[in-house]
């Protein structure tokens, strides 16, 4: 058993709700009291944690990194994201994008075609929609699974690209002159291929250097562009 790994893993478990006592952590990983304070010093030390007194408190991004960490260490994935909020997920992708100045819509629900739709997240900064797509877990993430997936979520932001004109109420880049509108998929941990079809599938800990990349590689995504009729 890595130790480490197993007091991550119970640290996800028991802070969902907020902050959490070091004894509490200790006693669900099974865990000597002098290891666990060495540890949990330790990934203080390293960013994964805030240590208050005897309080471990951790924030969103820190369990998304802390979860990143126990899969680097060899938990189970699947184990793992299931101590992970969704909306955890989500919520720091959104941050991300609204932090490099798009405006984010989360839940998008839109009917295309005789269909209803729903898009996670999609992220605009003229003349870019990034319509991403959040998968918190790993669950199947073959090569099948990936392409299926990345299908899905090509499918989605085709017949958003058609929808558009529709939608001004409820996207600001809906009532842009000019926009593409760029699938992606988040994941929380790294696949064999980061591109499927010029589908970017971007490990949640590298989204920050996607987004600042996302400008001068647009035209190298796959994308669907749409100009106003005006």
């Amino acid at each position: 058993m890595d130790i480490e790994r197993e007091l991550i893993i119970s640290i996800l478990k028991l802070t969902k709700n907020g902050p959490i006592a070091i004894e509490l952590v200790r006693k669900d990983a099974k865990i000597p009291s002098a290891i666990a304070e060495d540890l949990i010093r330790k990934l203080q030390n390293d960013g994964l944690l805030y240590l208050r007194d005897i309080l471990v408190e951790v924030d969103s991004l820190k369990r998304l990194k802390l979860a990143v960490h126990a899969i680097e260490l060899g938990a189970d994935v699947e184990r793992v994201s299931g101590f992970l909020d969704w909306k955890e997920f989500e919520n720091i992708a959104a941050i991300a994008f609204e932090r490099n100045g798009y405006s984010v819509m989360r839940n998008l629900r839109f009917k295309h075609a005789g269909r209803k739709w729903e898009i996670d997240i999609i992220a605009c900064k003229k003349p870019i929609a990034a319509c991403v797509d959040c998968k918190h877990w790993h669950h199947g993430m073959y090569p099948s699974a990936i392409r299926r997936i990345v299908e899905e979520q090509v499918e989605r932001t085709s017949a958003l690209a058609e929808s558009m004109p529709k939608l001004t109420e409820k996207i600001d880049c809906a009532s842009w002159n000019r926009v593409k509108l760029i699938p992606a998929v988040l994941s929380l941990t790294a696949v064999r291929s980061k591109f499927y079809n010029k589908v970017p599938i971007v490990p949640v800990l590298q989204l920050q250097d996607f987004i600042s990349q996302l400008p001068a590689y647009m035209d190298s995504l796959k994308h669907f562009s749409k100009r106003s009729a005006n």
